[in-house]
């Protein structure tokens, strides 16, 4: 991404928290208005599972971006598991214990109910599956793994240092973290990731991370890049 003439506003993990995210875009959409240039959201991924509110949240990110704004969301290792589990690839209850149970639910769907209206777990898995809407799926199928410019890269969990960024392990991006915080200060770019919740966001070497934990803290945040300056915004 060329990012000569734009404002980027990196937004960590948003985890199901649909009224931090509105909040937190009146403020980038307030802060924005001084300023000109062509002007991006970059979503660093886990839009579900752990808040209340996923399925609310994917609806938001399938509308149209605020106004004025260009919006890209990449995937994050929620996004991952949760197609995993529609896949068939991962079953239930891990998915269930990392977040998703709260995802279902926001889908108006207690698979402990179902569990006792069917005879098989093979048959709950169907009904689950019949009511997540196609174009959620869709949703998340689609989005990228990474966003980089000269300068910096947005991506959900980190990159490993010394390696081409064409050449990154999906695995990599999507999880990673000692390998990539202990290396940090190898980076030859600007990393902006989420994944790894932080009270304060603070740099360490060339990376920040923005997570601050929405679904616990009620704090969701951004960073807005302008130039050689950067600052945090929180819900």
């Amino acid at each position: 991404m060329d990012m000569q003439d734009t404002v980027v506003y990196a937004i960590g993990d948003v985890h199901g928290c649909y009224r931090e995210l509105r909040s937190l875009e009146q403020k980038i959409l307030l802060d924005s208005l001084p300023l000109r240039g062509r002007k991006i959201i970059i979503m660093l991924g886990d839009y579900v599972d752990r808040g209340l509110q996923s399925a609310r949240v994917l609806d938001h990110l399938l509308a149209p971006p605020p106004k004025g704004f260009l919006r890209i969301c990449l995937a994050g290792n929620h996004e991952v598991a949760m197609l995993n589990y529609l896949d068939g690839y991962l079953s239930r209850e891990p998915w269930l214990a990392a977040g998703g149970l709260e995802t279902l639910f926001s889908y108006g769907v207690d698979p402990a109910r179902l569990e006792k209206l069917y005879n098989s777990s093979e048959e709950v898995d169907r009904r689950i599956r019949d009511i997540i809407p196609a174009a959620h799926i869709s949703f998340l199928r689609r989005l990228p793994i990474m966003v980089c410019s000269k300068k910096f890269v947005f991506v959900h969990a980190g990159i490993r240092p010394g390696i081409d960024l064409a050449a990154q392990d999906d695995g990599d991006l999507l999880n990673i973290r000692s390998d990539f915080f202990e290396t940090a200060h190898l980076l030859d770019r600007w990393v902006v990731h989420g994944h790894t919740p932080v009270d304060v966001p603070k740099l360490d070497g060339r990376r920040l991370g923005i997570d601050t934990g929405a679904f616990q803290s009620g704090r969701l945040t951004a960073l807005r890049i302008a130039g050689k300056h950067g600052r945090l915004i929180f819900s």
